[in-house]
């Protein structure tokens, strides 16, 4: 004759549903947490991809600002760019240069000041367009203390999704760039 299992035996033989009800639902929490740590890290990298482009456009139209003229020619007279139309995608005749700008060319669009590129930061257009992605403007202002030969440059580069708090408010927006730069006349 067989042996019968006893019931002590039987219960220790496998794991009741309340045992594995609390350890998928302790599974589930830590797949929650995780799942929240990859929607809050996804949501950064696309802030600093955002906060990276923003930058390098900024700079790339300093650059432009930087190489226009503002010199003094060889018997010692001031020379001044002040024809380069910066706002197109190559540099051209016909515009403003070193123009001193309005006083609200970071803050509104202002003609000859204000360019609009894409999400890889080609040039659109000086208007917003659905296409474009970040609306960039520029400042030339002549320093208070020396305004005939110092100029202060501003460049302030805004995601569009971003732009209408920022013109609103005048506040910064969250993921914008605005950068600086000091051009003196060296004398020769």
């Amino acid at each position: 004759m067989g042996s019968v299992a006893s019931p002590s035996a039987n219960r220790e033989a496998g794991f009741s549903i309340v045992e594995v009800v609390v350890a998928m639902l302790l599974l589930m929490t830590v797949a929650l947490g995780v799942a929240q740590l990859f929607a809050v890290g996804t949501q950064a990298n696309w802030r600093a991809k955002n906060q990276t482009s923003t930058a390098i456009l900024a700079a790339q139209k300093m650059e432009q600002l930087k190489a226009l003229t503002w010199s003094f020619d060889t018997e010692g007279l001031p020379v001044s760019d002040v024809t380069t139309r910066l706002d197109l995608p190559m540099p051209t005749g016909g515009g403003t240069g070193l123009n001193p700008s309005p006083g609200n060319s970071l803050t509104a669009d202002t003609g000859g000041y204000v360019d609009y590129l894409d999400v890889h930061g080609a040039y659109i257009g000086t208007d917003p367009t659905p296409a474009a992605a970040y609306c960039r403007r520029w400042s030339v202002q002549p320093l208070p203390l020396n305004p005939n030969n110092t100029l202060i440059f501003q460049v302030r580069v805004i995601p569009m999704g971003q732009l209408a708090d920022a013109d609103a408010g005048g506040d910064r927006a969250r993921e914008e760039a605005l950068i600086f730069s000091v051009k003196t006349r060296k004398a020769p």
